[in-house]
């Protein structure tokens, strides 16, 4: 983990608190971290409703809590295993940054390019009332979106790198949508791990 923050990119985005950390885990542990979590996360695929019609998701989730609090989104309710102590030892380096005691890591595995994640927010009641999101990045790099939920015009992308560290915190949630959308590129597994606090 970087010693200071001077590679922190801020995002300029109004109603937002966004800040990208290029680096936060160095390449060789990021690389081992990936092979690990890919190797002995117990990875399924449930179903999701959207607008009325259930689809399978387009990825592999997992959930792990320091609680037993289950975790909510798109009618699917998600109920966490205890975290492991590699998982422990990556919430602790975020901790450590973002000053914030988080209860829970969802994890997401992108197989390939079809794997995606909608536009949403993650402004579940459960997150309380300026969520505060850590996501590190393991593996393959994917692009990023944002979108403003007033101003259409607003809209940003970022590519999140390998080992990298992606906070949103503050009034984030309640102006901007993200997504991680579908590629035609020939590309690799991503392992996306997302820290949050559930009350």
């Amino acid at each position: 983990m970087p010693s200071s923050v001077e590679s922190e990119i801020k995002l300029e985005l109004p109603d937002s608190d966004i800040r990208y950390i290029p680096g936060f885990i160095e390449t060789i542990r990021a690389s081992g971290y990936f092979e690990q979590l890919k190797k002995e996360t117990p990875w399924r695929q449930d179903d999701i409703r959207v607008f009325g019609k259930v689809y399978p998701q387009p990825r592999l989730t997992a959930l792990y809590a320091d609680n037993n609090k289950p975790y909510r989104y798109s009618n699917l309710t998600m109920h966490p295993i205890p975290l492991t102590p590699l998982l422990r030892d990556i919430k602790e380096k975020v901790e450590a940054l973002c000053g914030t005691r988080f209860t829970t890591c969802l994890l997401n595995l992108y197989r390939d390019g079809r794997d995606s994640n909608g536009w949403h927010a993650d402004n579940e009641k459960e997150l309380g009332e300026n969520p505060v999101i850590a996501s590190v990045s393991l593996g393959e790099a994917r692009y990023f979106h944002l979108k403003h939920r007033e101003n259409k015009n607003l809209k940003h992308k970022l590519e999140l790198g390998h080992g990298s560290l992606l906070l949103m915190q503050g009034p984030t949630q309640h102006h901007w949508l993200h997504q991680i959308p579908k590629t035609n590129r020939p590309i690799g597994e991503r392992i996306n791990l997302t820290f949050r606090v559930i009350q």
